[in-house]
């Protein structure tokens, strides 16, 4: 057998193992023969390197669970291992005694003798050369000379750029809690045993939203543990009537007299704890948690508040009572064609391709709010057996953005927009103002189901576009008319946004018209400090500069297609002729039968001829999945899965 061969680095051996064996995947090594293998060698060679001790045991390690940037640390410090093994067996070559000379080349050889002579003698002047120096190892703190507390952070996050919220080491893109953690370790906030490893069982951590990848949060909170700069309290010392007023007296002579009185009051003895410093302000006098990890994060994750004394018992996921979500759109959704490129003239007010009914996804949206079984409008995942759908949605609407509207006018010219457009009371909203415009749909609700918010969102899209009736909500939120989900397309999830979490006083309160508000003790970035909002690395310098960056790119995209489109608008004018026959001969393209269909994206899709979702392809049942999961994992049923496994 053969061994194959392994390289790191620079270095290739010869090794009958897989990679995973260097790396502690685990896998076991297999002897080509009875004599030694050059892997063998190679291992002893590592061996004898260190000292005579066998190689560490890798196979605990879950790298699975490590950081990006630990993964790296880890490859260098094994390519450093091979090279230093590599040195220490390398064979070091004495020279050869030298043959006794000729007679006739003594005295040539005695010149070549003295001339090294003084060449030894130099070189023993010489200052010795300097070692390079070793790189020092990062010193570690330690957590018992550091108190801690239990705090909550609220922050801020761009999630175009990630991979979503949670940690995924086989995600091509970082995560949120990834940076987090970074940031948490470098900054010894936390104490964890590996740094390099995601475990954030450490320091008490909850979390309250979990996006997706490409979603985003304004308002996302999560409690930990982290250092404080409050001192700690002194030891506790026992005082008993007569022991402590001897300690006293010795450390303080001529304070008999003061302690004796002490040891009387405590005279069935009592322990007693001294505190550091009464004088510690809990928030002045703390570590400027925001303003440290904010120096750390990337510029699209901002920290924007910390809570100092979350209330007794505090869990950022279970202690949320209502979480508050946002989906931006644009109206017109996507560029509008000509009227005369039309395949055929928009049926009924505001069904112009590109343009969106507002009035018409308003009364849909409207129909979510009160509690539902919203099983026919989310993803299903067996792998957590989910049975029960039902969620309550205290509010669902339309709302328009205030002064975020662009100005690109060529949108208000005639064949661009629809006629409906400029009268009163138009599913587009007043036809004064500069287009396109800026809409949200906004949902509030206590918890939400897998994808729940962008499958509501595409609904919506279908019935302001008029591709479908508001009643078509009515129809989903049936589960017994309509048991399974019809196969239609999600929104996109760039638009999303956790707009905020909220965490009322009165964490029984049943009543679902009872007002929530946020209790917690916020303490936002610049109430301590103006200069950490508003200074060089403030939070609001941070924004602005992650904000003129991407309006730079809009203005600069919208006067591009500003341009481009004014050289169209002459082109029609001038050639009036010319578009008589366009009109004609649009119509029978095969691209003017098919629909395009907004789903959230920069664009709209072309779907061919559009079927109503009713009429689509109807998924398996939430009891057919789970089933089907749970007996291929082993399971006689999806029921015997979640008794075995706790899940009823």
């Amino acid at each position: 057998m053969r061994p194959c061969c392994l390289r790191i680095g620079s270095h290739r051996i010869a090794s009958p193992v897989t990679t995973g064996f260097i790396l502690g995947g685990g896998a076991t090594p297999r002897r080509a023969s009875s004599s030694p293998s050059p892997a063998t060698k190679n291992l002893d060679v590592i061996r004898r390197a260190r000292g005579g001790r066998d190689m560490p045991d890798q196979t605990a390690n879950n790298y699975n669970s490590w950081t990006k940037l630990g993964l790296i640390q880890r490859v260098k410090e094994l390519e450093n291992q091979l090279r230093a093994a590599a040195a220490a067996a390398a064979p070091q070559t004495q020279p050869a005694p030298a043959e006794e000379p000729c007679e006739r080349e003594e005295a040539a050889d005695g010149e070549r003798r003295s001339g090294a002579e003084d060449a030894a003698a130099a070189a023993a002047a010489a200052p010795p050369e300097q070692e390079a120096k070793k790189p020092k190892a990062k010193r570690k703190m330690d957590p018992s000379r550091y108190s801690t507390r239990y705090i909550a952070l609220k922050f801020a996050y761009l999630g175009k750029n990630y991979g979503g919220f949670e940690f995924q080491a086989v995600g091509n893109q970082p995560s949120i809690e990834e940076e987090l953690w970074n940031a948490l370790t470098k900054t010894c906030l936390i104490f964890p045993e590996d740094e390099r490893v995601v475990d954030f069982d450490c320091c008490e951590y909850s979390k309250c939203g979990r996006t997706d990848r490409g979603v985003s949060a304004f308002g996302q909170v999560v409690g930990l543990r982290v250092r404080s700069n409050r001192p700690l309290p002194k030891k506790r010392v026992k005082l008993d009537e007569g022991a402590g007023v001897q300690a006293t007296a010795e450390s303080k002579p001529g304070a008999a007299e003061r302690d004796g009185k002490q040891g009387e009051q405590g005279q069935e003895g009592r322990e007693k704890e001294e505190d550091g410093d009464t004088s510690f302000d809990p928030i002045n006098d703390e570590i400027p948690y925001p303003h440290v990890l904010n120096r750390i994060l990337p510029k699209d994750i901002r920290i924007l508040a910390w809570c100092p004394a979350p209330p007794p018992g505090f869990s950022a996921r279970f202690s949320c009572r209502e979480r508050q979500y946002r989906y931006f759109f644009t109206q017109p959704a996507f560029g509008p064609a000509p009227s005369h490129l039309e395949a055929a003239p928009a049926r009924g007010g505001m069904a112009k391709p590109g343009w969106l009914d507002i009035d018409a996804m308003r009364d849909a949206a409207k129909r979510y709010e009160g509690e539902h079984d919203f099983r026919n409008l989310c993803k299903i995942d067996p792998a957590k057996q989910i049975t029960n759908f039902r969620r309550r949605i205290f509010e669902s609407d339309i709302v328009e953005v205030a002064d975020a509207a662009s100005a690109l006018p060529y949108l208000r010219a005639a064949g661009y927009a629809p006629e409906a457009l400029f009268e009163a009371g138009a599913g587009a909203g007043s036809g004064t103002g500069a287009f396109p415009r800026v809409y949200y749909f906004h949902v509030r609700g206590s918890a939400f189901l897998w994808h729940q918010i962008r499958h509501m969102v595409a609904v919506l899209f279908l019935v302001g576009q008029g591709l479908e009736a508001p009643s078509l909500v009515s129809q989903l939120l049936d589960v017994e008319r309509t048991p399974r989900r019809p196969n239609y397309v999600m929104a996109d999830e760039v638009p999303l946004v956790l707009w905020d979490c909220v965490f009322p006083a009165d964490l029984d309160e049943t009543d679902p018209a009872a007002p929530r508000v946020d209790a917690l003790p916020w303490v936002y970035v610049g109430d301590d400090a103006a200069a950490r909002r508003h200074g060089q690395f403030g939070v609001m310098d941070d924004a602005w500069q992650t904000w003129r960056e991407k309006k730079m790119d809009e203005v600069l995209a919208g006067q591009l297609l500003q341009h481009i489109a004014q050289q169209d608008l002459r082109s029609e004018n001038s050639s009036s002729s010319s578009s008589s026959s366009s009109r004609n001969g649009a119509g029978g393209s095969k691209a003017s039968n098919s629909v395009k269909v907004f789903e959230g994206g920069n664009s709209g899709r072309m779907g061919g001829k559009y079927v109503g979702v009713m009429k689509m392809k109807m998924l398996e049942s939430a009891e057919e999945q789970n089933d089907k999961y749970a007996k291929r994992k082993g399971y006689a049923s999806a029921e015997d899965m979640r008794r075995q496994k706790g899940m009823t």
